[in-house]
């Protein structure tokens, strides 16, 4: 995971030799254990373990609700009541473009490919208002951008102060992005490591430590979900003052806060996604849409015949399961809908 001079270098518990019996097998290990105590040969892996707090944690449970979307409620629900009166005044009220007959308007984000620009302002907002409306104060000195400063010009007095506008957060996040390349998943991902920080090391987003917080989920989001990482040093040439040792040692303290736990799940990351379309509904950073073309149509029913065929695989594997409807249910394969766009 990265150049090798990153901290990411794991190693799996070296074992003792093992006594051996004379049939081959371990002689005495279980027996002469504490009551209690398990084998190292059955520790779980660490992608099997589950917090006591599982499900409330919004970074691993699909259920659990976001933390930006609880400290956005009465952003959105002012959205919302905004959206509504508007549409009562004829006058005033914004055209949207409709979908008919001939014309199916999509914008070009979905949950497999979202749009680049979109999601990371979406993201930018959710730290926002993760920083907006923070419940304390609490901070780790890594993340304190005067002890660890971005640039050599250190920050001024009242850098803890002021909370940051969501153009700052943008700006800083977009010249990551685009300096490294990074992807919109990678921009989901950083919010979910961001979220799952703030729950395992107790710690709030605030104006002193947003900066090296974010830099910190950016760097681990993209070592672990991109498929061409980006070093440690590259990042070093972005921000041209910080050294490699400042990015290993936020990069292993990260780690750590985190359990080394960066999975997540396909679902967990769904929620996130249409969460943050949610946040942007309602904050007017609407995603735009443009009509389906056929090379579009023909592409999105490409993808939903793999996802028809795996279903109809399941269902020919386990049975035909009792919710099945008859929509469900093909002989001889799946069936095709014809649709026809002008």
């Amino acid at each position: 995971m990265g150049n090798k001079n990153s901290c990411c270098a794991y190693s799996s518990p070296q074992l003792g030799r093992k006594d051996l019996s004379g049939d081959g097998g371990p002689r005495g290990l279980e027996e002469h254990l504490p009551e209690g105590e398990i084998s190292i040969n059955n520790l779980q892996h660490i992608s099997e373990r589950e917090p006591e707090d599982w499900d409330s944690d919004p970074s691993l449970h699909p259920s659990a609700g976001t933390i930006f979307m609880e400290r956005s409620k009465q952003a959105i629900e002012n959205g919302l009541t905004r959206k509504k009166s508007q549409y009562q005044i004829a006058d005033t009220r914004p055209l949207k473009k409709s979908s008919s007959c001939s014309t199916i308007y999509l914008d070009d984000s979905t949950v497999s490919q979202p749009n680049l620009k979109n999601t990371v302002k979406c993201v930018a907002l959710a730290v926002y208002y993760n920083i907006k409306n923070r419940t304390s104060n609490r901070q780790i000195d890594i993340f304190d951008e005067k002890l660890h400063p971005l640039t050599r010009d250190g920050v001024s007095d009242d850098y803890d102060r002021h909370n940051p506008e969501h153009k700052q957060i943008y700006k800083f996040v977009r010249t990551l992005f685009n300096a490294a390349q990074l992807t919109a998943e990678c921009a989901i991902i950083t919010l979910v490591y961001l979220e799952r920080l703030l729950i395992y090391a107790e710690i709030d987003v605030t104006p002193a430590n947003w900066k090296r917080i974010v830099l910190g989920a950016i760097l681990l989001a993209s070592k672990v979900w991109d498929d061409q990482a980006v070093w440690n040093v590259d990042y070093c040439q972005i921000l041209k003052d910080i050294t490699v040792e400042d990015m290993n040692e936020l990069e292993r303290q990260f780690l750590e806060m985190l359990q080394f736990n960066i999975n997540v799940p396909s679902s967990v990351y769904a929620k996130y996604y249409f969460d943050l379309r949610t946040l942007a509904e309602a904050n007017e950073l609407t995603f735009p849409s443009e009509p389906l073309s056929k090379e579009k149509a023909a592409k999105l029913e490409a993808m939903s015949r793999v996802y028809e065929d795996k279903i109809m695989a399941d269902v020919l594997r386990n049975g035909i399961k009792k919710w099945s409807s008859l929509d469900n249910v093909c002989i001889g394969g799946p069936r095709r809908s014809i649709a026809i766009l002008s």
